[in-house]
């Protein structure tokens, strides 16, 4: 992880307070993907609010019956005119009433988002007819200038990828679950290793849905290839040994303080056997611990 990124630290000191996590920042800037991340951490995710419903939200998931105590929501210039420039208040009104308050700005340089938005071909949200990428880009910054003042913490993502984001967002924010985080991603090895994995595994020997053609376009996400691969006794030792393998020493890791663990699993194409690996232990995880995530290096 890029060491001039250190994780947020944990705003999270009593457990039966309502938290709520406010991202906001630039367009591309990486919002949807922490938003992501802290979904995964068991965070009510609610994106592209309108900023004067943030009291209604809480009053709805935060305080009533069988309530949540950590939400986060995605705010941007979508949502322009009053009620966009009235965020801060909103948020001081909510801080008030007992709500901890955490305000998270993604940032990125220009030149990454000119070149973010060119490989990506999306349009900005600024960019109306006549205005180009580069005023767009220059005209939401200096209407988020006064959130980036106030924000809690400013994450630069001109250098992250996608991987590393949701890490650095997970690890910051894996307080607010009980125990180590665990961090499952899939990836194909003909695109090389993961470099921040702490343990991988080989899935190149199992057979291949790829060469079965009604499978090939799909992924390990879904029905037929689960059903495929289910059907194939290699594929279920290899799944039950992997199991046991981290049953036993996932908790000696955990009893050394780690926080985090990220455990990658590869294949050829990082479509099929990888990813229904990774979706079948972390259902198997998530059933006894929160802070279990997923990643899909080729899908995602």
């Amino acid at each position: 992880m890029n060491e001039d990124h250190p994780p947020p630290p944990s705003p999270y000191t009593d457990p039966h307070e309502t938290h709520l996590i406010v991202l906001t920042g630039m367009s591309g800037g990486g919002k949807t993907v922490a938003l992501r991340a802290l979904e995964d951490l068991e965070f009510y995710c609610v994106d592209n609010l309108p900023p004067a419903l943030l009291p209604q939200l809480v009053d709805a998931v935060g305080r009533g019956a069988g309530r949540r105590r950590r939400i986060a929501v995605g705010v941007d210039v979508r949502n322009r005119g009053d009620d966009f420039e009235h965020l801060p208040e909103v948020l001081s009104a909510l801080a008030a009433t007992g709500v901890q308050l955490h305000l998270i700005f993604l940032d990125c340089s220009n030149e990454v988002l000119l070149k973010r938005y060119s490989e990506t071909r999306r349009r900005h949200p600024l960019a109306t007819r006549g205005m180009s990428l580069a005023d767009a880009i220059g005209k939401e910054r200096r209407l988020l200038r006064p959130l980036m003042a106030i924000a809690e913490k400013v994450i630069d993502s001109s250098e992250l990828n996608v991987h590393q984001l949701r890490r650095l967002v997970a690890t910051g924010y894996a307080q607010a679950t009980e125990g180590m985080t665990l961090m499952f991603q899939s990836f194909a090895f003909k695109r090389g290793l993961p470099l921040d994995s702490d343990f991988v595994f080989d899935a190149r020997c199992l057979p291949n849905p790829h060469w079965q053609p009604r499978l090939r376009p799909l992924s390990g996400k879904d029905a037929p290839v689960r059903e495929y691969l289910e059907g194939e006794p290699l594929v279920t030792e290899y799944l039950a040994d992997t199991t046991r393998w981290l049953d036993t020493w996932l908790p000696r890791f955990e009893q050394d303080d780690r926080s985090y663990v990220t455990i990658a699993i590869g294949c050829t194409g990082g479509r099929h056997r990888s990813v229904y690996l990774v979706e079948q232990l972390a259902a198997h995880y998530r059933e006894t611990r929160e802070g279990v995530l997923t990643f899909h290096r080729e899908l995602d």
